[in-house]
């Protein structure tokens, strides 16, 4: 068992050694004679760009240096900018190396490290200001942000229980225990207007409410950390970087509603953060921040991993809770609602990872604090996974209320090669996209609904005028239909229908009655499916119809794809006036479609061309169009 008093000493012994990534250019003497921290991401995708070897080769390059007691190298989560990655900051200067490579590091090590001189061609360009070198949170990216949820990613080991410790870790739990009656902690929570942010965005201080009015017994405590929407990876994230937040959280919650046990229920393709998830339980238990009389208050909480398989219905609760339980993940019908009646039968409450990240902050700072965030009926920040067709992809955290055109022009750069911004989509398969028109609208859960789009769990996928917006809509079908469980008739037909029905009219086939029949059986979904899988599923198909009717009659009635995606829908052309007679077009066609002699115009013959686009890549002079 650990007592505040040691909890606050080891805070005192390490806030020091982590003050310096703080401290925005000045160098603090922690004592122990390190002059910088170098923090290197080990996130997912930093990982995957080979961030473990330049870490190992940077260790090795300090050893050869001398400097390796000189100099703190520390493996942290997601810093946010995942298109720049492995990155890697020095700190106190906060000096930005983006796409570092192994061989890169004897140059860093020899004039940064060593002979204090920046590597500037090295640097994140955005950081580079003339003569002057920025910080990483005075660039664009990171000027509109707000860090709640992501505060510590990318500045903490999150394999260092102390780390987060001298971060205010544990001390929410600290309060709460002590100073705090059950009652009290749900009113914070309450009053604080925190929603959820896996996508429904009910307010989470009143799902505790509800299950601390059931009767005293067993309940349970249970993370949704089974992300499954495409390019979705904002829990994923908070996981790798910052597990104690969620742990913390989870006793928090476990107190406020009479629990004394939680589940994380994590997908097993996400490897780092089990790990870190598991290295972080044990070192809580081992420290008396988990397990039995927590601070010596009688409070008991211990929490378990569950490794999901990967399927998205998983993500719905009352399907996850039936996967803990050993059985095939598959929704049950509401209410009873898992507050009443939920894990093996007992009340339950299921919080997803981000808004369990907020807790302790709201806990610690006020609930006045964190409603000063945001909008009337969406408080806080919202943490985005920003991808697609976009300048700056990565992890993105906002205050509520931030307009669209906030996220993609100067938080995201705006969309690349000169390319028109056509539509961003939110909420993953069950979101809607949200056209050109409406850029300049405040991202919150109501706005977003109003105008056919939801929140979701925090995908934000931009799309250029190069985006076929049909072909958009049967991808999220495509991938419903894959993870749809089968289990209630309108989601497991109707999915297949709507795609079969999309796949027609992108393949030439539509007539104008597949558009209505569309719209029709979109409803029928909707109003009869079991989960919110289904219920949520035609979401896409309903706004691309409110946004974009015109590119589905133009598949429909003209034939063709505005957009020159459907393959179908296109046709390839050589422009006379352009074509050299090179040949190299015809050396390369696959099927013989290309004809002409030497230095005269060349043609394709539609009716032999398999659309490859290998001519297109093959001409130099561009002289061959898509129609």
């Amino acid at each position: 068992m650990i007592t505040i008093e040691q909890l606050n000493a080891v805070k005192k012994e390490y806030e020091p050694k982590v003050a310096m990534r703080h401290g925005h250019g000045h160098f603090v003497d922690a004592g122990d004679g390190i002059r910088k921290d170098v923090l290197i991401c080990g996130g997912t995708g930093c990982t995957s760009s080979s961030s473990m070897t330049v870490r190992d080769t940077l260790l090795a390059e300090l050893k050869t240096a001398g400097i390796a007691d000189e100099i703190k190298v520390v493996t942290t989560g997601c810093f946010g900018l995942c298109a720049l990655g492995p990155i890697m900051i020095v700190y106190p200067e906060g000096t930005f190396y983006s796409k570092v490579k192994p061989e890169d590091i004897p140059e860093i090590v020899k004039e940064h490290l060593v002979g204090g001189r920046p590597v500037r061609h090295l640097l994140y360009h955005e950081t580079v200001k003339g003569d002057e070198i920025l910080a990483l949170d005075q660039t664009p990216f990171y000027a509109k942000q707000k860090r709640v949820a992501l505060r510590n990613c990318g500045v903490i080991d999150p394999e260092c229980i102390q780390e987060y410790i001298a971060v205010d870790g544990y001390q929410a739990l600290a309060k709460v225990l002590t100073t705090m009656t059950p009652s009290e902690v749900i009113k914070v929570v309450l009053d604080s207007g925190l929603r959820g942010r896996g996508g429904a965005g009910f307010p989470t201080g009143r799902k505790w409410m509800f299950a601390e009015a059931q009767p005293a017994g067993k309940k349970y405590v249970v993370c949704n950390a089974d992300e499954g929407d495409p390019g979705a990876f904002m829990d994923r994230s908070v996981l790798e970087g910052d597990p104690h937040a969620v742990l913390e959280a989870m006793a928090i919650a476990g107190y406020a509603i009479g629990a004394d046990e939680g589940y994380i229920y994590v997908r097993a393709e996400y490897p780092i953060a089990v790990h870190r998830l598991e290295v972080a339980i044990k070192q809580a238990e081992e420290m008396g921040l988990l397990g039995e009389n927590i601070f010596g208050t009688g409070f008991n909480f211990k929490i378990t991993l569950r490794l999901g398989a990967g399927a998205f219905v998983c993500g719905e609760e009352t399907a996850l809770l039936t996967s803990i339980e050993g059985h095939r993940g598959e929704p049950r019908p509401r209410p009873p609602f898992p507050a009443v009646k939920g894990l093996f039968g007992k009340p339950t409450i299921i919080n997803n990872v981000e808004t369990l990240a907020n807790v302790c902050q709201i806990i610690l700072n006020g609930a006045e604090w964190f409603a000063s965030m945001g909008t009337e009926k969406s408080k806080g920040t919202k943490v985005f996974a920003l991808g697609g067709k976009i300048t700056n992809t990565g992890l993105v955290e906002i205050p509520m209320g931030t307009t669209l055109r906030e996220v993609v022009e100067e938080i995201g750069g705006g969309v690349p090669n000169g390319k028109k911004f056509k539509a961003a989509q939110t909420g993953g398969p069950s979101g809607g996209c949200i056209p050109a028109s409406l850029i300049d609208t405040p991202i919150d859960y109501d706005n977003l609904i109003a105008i056919g789009s939801m929140m979701g769990s925090g995908g934000l996928i931009i799309m250029d005028e190069d985006t076929c917006m049909v072909d958009i809509a049967k991808f999220f079908l495509e991938f419903t239909v894959d993870e749809s469980c089968g289990k209630c008739a309108p989601c497991r037909i109707g999915t297949m229908r709507l795609l079969e029905t999309l796949e027609k009219i992108t393949s030439g086939n539509g007539t104008l009655e597949d558009i209505d029949r569309l719209e029709e059986l979109s409803e029928y979904l909707k109003s009869a499916s079991l989960c919110a899988l289904g219920q949520t599923a035609p979401n896409p198909v309903l706004s691309t119809l409110r946004y974009f009717r015109d590119e589905y009659v133009a598949h429909v009635v003209d034939k063709t794809c505005p957009a020159h995606v459907c393959k179908n829908l296109m046709k390839y052309k050589i422009l006379p006036d352009m074509c050299k007679g090179c040949t190299a077009c015809a050396r390369k066609c696959p099927v013989g479609a290309i004809t002409g002699a030497i230095k005269a115009p060349h043609m394709i013959d539609p009716e032999k061309c398999i659309k490859c686009g290998v001519c297109i890549t093959t001409c130099k002079f561009g002289a061959i169009v898509k129609e």
